[in-house]
């Protein structure tokens, strides 16, 4: 990350909105939260399916595709192929995104045509970024991540069309024989993968950390990998023992990944405990608890506790992540942007300056403390909780807006 031009960095005025929508859509899903009962948990719920893809396509992928938007040329060291394009992906994606969620809440009707607008705002990020990474003659690690983490994306997408379609009763195919495929399509193959490729660039950029293997990785990647695609294969063949060996690889892949973190971080000489730092403790205790709770599901069979390990993955593992690299994210680009031309001329800010301490700090409080009430709530199935886990998290997402909005139009 030390070759940064200029010439690659997208305006970000066109990234902007992508954080902006995806921080609204924080909110949302924390407020959604106030709708459930405890009779409610349960992965076949309609209202559960609204809340997932409310918050992974809503916040998750929104803000992924924005970092990805100024990230992937950085690294590559090209300039995009189409970067105007990603004014179309964001409005597609909130508009399909908004569909999804109401047709799963009121109405079935909705759905292929939220399915349709997601596959054409997907289909235009995927092909974008296949064509940014075909300039490069050749490929990193990093990149390859990239390249293999959209592969699974595009199959994801048409896995969950045809599943939208399905349920809306305008085709016919077996839901649950394709459900498998879908999740580990999307949150196996694209969103931890990228996850992995993107974290090894920005963590020891922002920690300072260097001189480590990035064997790891490559071991975690193409456990991953191999993971997802037996995972399809199992979806599709009914193949019972493939599904088995899947789980059992993905669980061990998102274990040597969490290896290369706490190595990465042991050895940064950044100490200091900012924001970001607490983010990403949080975020990779929260990956810890929920692959423990994955183990003792496995034992016990008793759904609480795989909702319990897929809230963990999604709020505090994917959640704290994402919120945590915003803090370091946006100031950086704002930065880059408006003061690095102004740098041995006139007194310009630090990139800590432009983070509201307050609110940063509220934020990461507030949706902590919600986070571990509502996995409380969840297995031990009370309602009282869930409420008080969801008033944590909306005062928390209240104060993210906020600082998102800050850092975003901070002027010195």
């Amino acid at each position: 990350m030390g070759k940064i031009s200029q010439d690659f960095a997208p305006p970000f005025k066109l990234i902007a909105p992508f954080f902006i929508l995806g921080s609204i859509f924080y909110l949302l899903s924390s407020l959604y939260l106030f709708t459930f009962t405890s009779d409610d948990l349960s992965f076949t719920n309609p209202q559960v399916i609204s809340f997932t893809h409310l918050f992974l396509l809503g916040f998750v992928m929104m803000t992924i595709f924005g970092a990805m938007a100024q990230l992937v040329p950085v690294v590559l060291e090209v300039g995009h192929f189409g970067v105007e394009l990603f004014y179309a992906i964001w409005p597609l994606l909130l508009i399909g995104t908004l569909l999804m969620v109401f047709g799963f809440l009121y109405s079935s009707a909705l759905l292929p045509y939220g399915g349709i607008v997601v596959l054409i705002s997907m289909m235009i990020f995927v092909g974008e970024i296949f064509l940014t990474i075909f300039k490069v003659k050749k490929l990193t690690l990093v990149m390859s991540s990239v390249l293999i983490s959209n592969t699974f994306l595009f199959f994801g997408i048409i896995f969950g069309l045809l599943m939208a379609l399905s349920y809306a009763g305008t085709i016919s195919v077996d839901i649950s024989s394709l459900l498998k495929a879908h999740i580990y399509s999307v949150l196996g193959g694209y969103i931890s993968i990228t996850i992995m490729g993107l974290s090894v660039v920005l963590i020891p950029m922002f920690t300072l950390s260097h001189s480590f293997s990035m064997r790891p990785l490559e071991i975690s990647i193409s456990t991953m990998t191999i993971a997802v695609v037996l995972a399809i294969l199992a979806s599709l063949l009914h193949l019972e023992v493939l599904s088995y060996i899947a789980d059992i690889l993905a669980l061990g892949a998102m274990l040597v990944y969490a290896y290369l973190i706490y190595i990465i971080y042991k050895i940064r000489p950044r100490k200091e405990n900012d924001v970001y730092a607490i983010s990403l403790m949080f975020s990779y205790s929260s990956l810890v608890a929920s692959i423990l709770m994955l183990v003792v599901y496995f034992f016990m069979e008793k759904e609480t506790y795989l909702l319990a390990s897929m809230w963990l993955l999604f709020f505090g593992f994917f959640g704290f992540l994402i919120t945590g690299h915003i803090y370091k994210i946006i100031p950086f680009l704002v930065w880059f942007e408006k003061f690095s031309p102004l740098v041995g001329k006139q007194k310009i800010p630090m990139l800590a300056d432009m983070v509201p301490y307050k609110s940063s700090q509220a934020q990461f409080i507030f949706c902590a403390v919600g986070v571990i009430i509502v996995t409380i709530a969840i297995i031990s199935q009370s309602n009282i909780l869930i409420g008080a886990g969801a008033s944590f998290l909306v005062m928390g997402a209240i104060a993210f807006i906020r600082s998102v909005l800050y850092m975003i139009n901070f002027k010195g």
